[in-house]
Order: structure tokens, then sequence, then C-alpha cells
């Protein structure tokens, strides 16, 4: 039986969920600074669980073989780091950090102590995005060329303005906090890492939006779609907002593949398009989550088609995440026990943070492209042999 404990009982730690799985394994410790938080996640999801306010106390209970970081992003790395130190295997909610520093950090933390780390990108689970894998990997479009990904954040303002995420000190950007899934799965369909990156953004909206003082938390209406509609009806935004809601991205791979990727948070609507161009033809997901289909174009055609050569629908889960968190969190405890491979590793979740910090960093001086910075070779042949010296 593998004891978990968890740290961070906020917005998502109802992923915790899929970690109580009887006969193999069960929550045993909830660590939040806000104790409230705790009780409830203990009384609400995992009955005879401990409630504690201080994570150190969760890293020192022997009943905790397994970790699950699932705090805002800039506590990622210090935490990851103090429980691979403890000797836990640990999982960290995506990004895995948010400066490329504090990435390498933390995968030379995990050589170093030989704990096993494991990092969230839930979207390599989703059923869209493994169905695009299939269909690449089958060479149904042939080589990769290109990849377009528009990514609509229809609940941005309710979601990523209204708290922490709103402010750079703690997410770097939003191109960061939530392309860093896009752009691994732009990696994991052309197979290859993003080595420059360009890019333009702007706070176009939410920027001379209405705002709570300083140090007032936000209210329990937060999230009402009818009142905060359109955008700029917004209220009680952060009071510090400093980061993009719009931006525009240029990628460039290994091999030569281009990517382009845009994310607008004021959309009237929640999805992500993906349009993967090979030399021999193309796909495009329509919807990410319930009904999502998938089309393949392969002959030539006078105009556009809208009956593509081949569809694949795809089953509906009726679940957040498209049903993608079970088997996220299935996989990291399956790792946590025995090892092996995984269809995520901490070297794509850290090339997916570098090519989005640079992004970021070309975004705010004007465009100018940034290269990638390369991880250690050491690094990258521990993780490639399962985590194994």
């Amino acid at each position: 039986m593998i004891g978990v404990g968890v740290i961070g009982a906020g917005f998502r730690g109802g992923l915790a969920t899929a970690a109580d799985v009887p006969g193999t394994s069960r929550v045993v410790a909830i660590a939040d600074v806000d104790g409230t938080a705790a009780r409830r996640a203990v009384a609400e999801r995992h009955p005879g669980a401990v409630a504690l306010t201080d994570p150190r106390a969760l890293l020192e209970r022997a009943d905790v073989d397994a970790v699950l970081v699932i705090t805002p992003d800039h506590t990622h790395a210090d935490l990851a780091c103090a429980a691979l130190e403890a000797g836990k295997a640990v999982f960290v909610e995506k990004p895995l950090a948010t400066t490329v520093a504090d990435c390498d950090r933390v995968l030379e933390t995990a050589r170093r102590t030989g704990s096993r780390l494991y990092v969230g990108h839930n979207m390599r689970h989703m059923p869209v995005v493994r169905a695009m894998r299939e269909i690449v990997r089958r060479g149904d479009i042939g080589a990769v060329q290109s990849i377009w990904v528009r990514h609509f954040v229809g609940n941005g303002g309710d979601f990523y303005f209204k708290d922490w995420h709103a402010e750079r000190r703690c997410t770097t950007s939003l191109l960061l906090q939530k392309a860093a899934h896009d752009i691994d799965v732009v990696h994991w369909l052309a197979g290859a890492y993003t080595e420059r990156a360009s890019a333009f953004g702007a706070l176009r909206v939410y920027g001379d939006g209405h705002r709570r003082p300083p140090g007032t938390p936000k209210p329990a209406d937060w999230l009402d779609p009818e009142r905060n509609w359109p955008p700029r009806a917004q209220r009680d935004l952060n009071a510090v907002i400093d980061v993009e809601d719009l931006s525009v991205v240029n990628l460039q791979l290994a091999g030569g593949a281009l990517a382009a990727y845009q994310q607008c948070h004021f959309a009237p609507d929640y999805w992500r398009n993906y349009t993967v161009i090979g030399d021999a033809g193309r796909l495009e997901n329509f919807g990410d989550g319930s009904g999502a289909v998938v089309k393949v174009w392969r002959r030539r055609r006078p105009g556009y088609a809208p009956d593509a050569d081949t569809e694949h629908v795809l089953p509906d889960s009726g679940e957040v995440h498209a049903g993608a968190d079970r088997p996220l969190i299935a996989e990291f405890l399956r790792f946590a026990r025995d090892g092996g491979p995984t269809d995520t590793s901490p070297v794509v979740a850290r090339m997916s943070v570098a090519a989005a910090v640079q992004a970021t960093a070309s975004l705010r001086a004007g465009g100018e492209p940034r290269a990638i910075p390369p991880l250690d070779p050491g690094l990258v042949a521990y993780f490639e042999r399962g985590q194994r010296s």
C-alpha cells in the first residue's frame, strides 16, 4: 500500500481523489498553509487522513511514500526539492517550475538523491491528444512540418486574473502557466524540442478592469459567467496584474519544423484547436473534451473540404480534462511503486517550461528571437534511463 501525502488543498486539490485506490494507495496526510482548506479536504474527500499546515511535517511522516505537489506555480521547485531530499516519490503539478534554473535544480536534486520524480502533464493522457499522437506515429500525414495551436481561454478573466495567476512573480507569465501544456504537446507530436522562440503579447482587456484592494480575498461569487460577461464587465480582479491576456508565439523546432501558438483570455468559448501539417496530409481536432473529433485529410482537393478522408470520434468520459487526471495519477503511482517508462518525463516538462520562458522573454523584448538553453546531457541521459544511475 502506497501512502500518499498531498501538499495543497486548493482548486486542483480534487486531483488527489484519484490516489485513493483500495488495496493499492491511500491519501494519509494533506498539508496546506490554510488549515481550514486542509481540514475541509480531509472531511469531504479523504476521511481518515491527517490535516496539517506545515509541509515539512508531512514530509517527516514515515507513512508517506509519495507526495503530490499541488500548489501555486512559484512554490513547485522548493517543495519538490524538499520532498526529493526526504526520499519521497514526487508528483509535481505542471509546470515543473517557473524558471529554467529552478527546473534544472529539481532535476539535479532528483538525480543526486535517487528519489523518483514525475511531472503532471495531463494532456498526454487526454484521448484527443493520444489520438493525434497515434495518427502521427502511424505516418498517416507523413513527416510533421508545421503545427498551429489556438487556445481560447474563455474563462480566463475568472480563473487567471483574480488571484496569484495574474502576477508574474508567481507565474512568470500565463504564456508559461497555460502554454506549458500545449508546447509539450507540440513537442510530443513533432518529436522535437523548440530551439528558438519569438513572441508578441499584451494586456489588452483586463489591465483597466475593476480590481480588489490589496490583501482582499476573492469574493465567494467570483465565478459567475452571466454577470462576468462581456470581459470588461469583470469585477474584483487581482490587485496586481502584470501578465498578458493575449499572446502569439512562433517556435522553431529541432529538425526544422515550425509551430505557432496563440493564447487569448477573453474569448467567449473555451477550447484548444490543433492543426498538424505533414508532407503527406494534415489533421485537425474539433474540441478537446467530450465529443471531440480528429479529422485527417490526405487527398488533394480544389478547395476547403469539410468532409475529411477519415474521422476519429473520441469517447465522452464526462470527467474534467476529458478523464485524463485519473490515468495520470495511476501512472505516477505505478512509477512510484515500480519505476519504469512513463508517457511524460521531467525532461519534457523542463523543455516546455524553457520554451515558454524564452517566449515570454521575447514577448517582453518586442519579439526578439530567443534561443532555448540546452539541458545538461548528463541529466538527459539519467532520465532517459528511467532515473537509474
